[in-house]
């Protein structure tokens, strides 16, 4: 029987920025490791004279740094052939960002991650959400800072297991005041630049994003595999407007953009065109006015032709992982309710993860949620 080639597994811890605790957390897991049996090496550590990020890296075995001489100066960096001889079952890699010096064998650390991943070996490594590839534009727009060390998206998105460490904007700042992050001549130009709470409340927000949308992404494949259960978590909320040929479309419309803009929700619009059922002129202009309203609101438009608004609805909520609806009130009788059950009613047996509000049709009352 052959034995098949393991790769290693990858685990990277991320954060908004420098100091939210990354590394030290690396370490923790480091030890809990070790202390069940498992072979740890710490492979390469910045503590940048960080007091307890020092002290809680003793009692783990660390690996030298290679030496390299480059325009007769000597450099270091990670010694990934001394890894390699070693065999570890975990090596530890801080900053996995960082680009080596010239004249090392690769020119990113992340390169020389892959090569002890490939040679069956575990790795843990942190990263600044900063340095992902696809954020750099953004990031700029933040903070005005252009980061120069950046690692492609393929690193992250092909990581084993990826841990937010969070902390919040004023805890950050104070650790920064306290010397914690960097060292005190760098306090006051660190605070007023890229450490000021409104960039660091945007860059936490982008972490967990990030996170979020990879969650997502995985999700979705598993269950294309066939493999996933029935029951889908969605990260982000996505709102499904219903709009149709009454009057009160426009109003449900604004009302679900307002909604989607305060959960920081995708839009998307539904019309549920019935082929049996031939449109106005005065009708087709409104649908029209839909969309357009629609694609101001930075929304999707969404038109499905089927007789069936129900089967509609529900395949189209189903398709787009829609978390709300927003539905105007039943334009049927008390009795046809009574006897055939609302549209709302059915969507709701259908769809049983998916929040629904009735928006009232004759003024601008508050919605009811179900």
């Amino acid at each position: 029987m052959i034995k098949t080639h393991r790769r290693g597994k990858h685990k990277i811890f991320i954060g908004m920025s420098p100091g939210v605790g990354k590394t030290y957390r690396m370490l923790e897991e480091g030890h809990r490791l070790k202390a069940e049996g498992i072979d740890v090496v710490i492979g390469l550590l910045e503590t940048h004279n960080r007091v307890e990020t020092a002290e809680k890296a003793q009692g783990l075995e660390l690996i030298s740094r290679q030496q390299i001489n480059w325009e007769s100066v000597t450099l270091t960096e990670m010694d990934t052939e001394a890894i390699l001889k070693r065999q570890p079952q975990l090596a530890l890699v801080d900053e996995l960002a960082h680009t080596n010096v010239p004249n090392a064998d690769r020119e990113k650390r992340y390169q020389d991650v892959e090569v002890l991943l490939e040679a069956g070996i575990d790795v843990y490594s942190t990263l600044n959400i900063q340095h992902i590839e696809s954020l750099n534009d953004t990031v700029a727009k933040i903070t005005g800072v252009i980061v120069r060390e950046r690692i492609p998206d393929r690193i992250l998105e092909g990581a084993d297991e990826v841990v937010v460490i969070d902390v919040t904007p004023e805890t950050l700042q104070e650790r920064l005041r306290d010397g914690k992050i960097y060292a005190p001549e760098k306090i006051d130009q660190s605070l007023n630049n890229f450490f000021q709470r409104r960039h660091l409340i945007a860059l936490r927000e982008l972490a967990l994003r990030e996170i979020a949308d990879n969650i997502e992404d995985d999700q979705e494949a598993h269950d294309q595999s066939g493999s996933a259960t029935n029951l889908v978590c969605n990260i982000h909320e996505r709102i499904l407007v219903c709009v149709s040929t009454y009057p009160n479309s426009l109003q449900l419309l604004r009302r679900g953009a307002r909604l989607a803009n305060y959960m920081h929700a995708q839009l998307y619009i539904l019309f549920v065109d019935n082929p049996d059922r031939f449109l106005t002129k005065a009708e087709s202009l409104h649908i029209e006015t839909c969309e357009r309203l629609c694609k101001e609101f930075g929304g999707d438009f969404i038109r499905v032709r089927d007789s069936n608004a129900l089967k509609a609805i529900v395949d189209t909520a189903k398709s787009y992982r829609i978390t709300q609806i927003v539905m105007g009130e039943s334009q049927k009788s008390r009795w046809q309710i009574l006897f055939k059950g609302s549209l709302t009613q059915r969507i709701l047996r259908l769809l049983k993860n998916v929040d629904i509000h009735i928006i009232a049709t004759s003024n601008t009352k508050e919605s009811v949620h179900i």
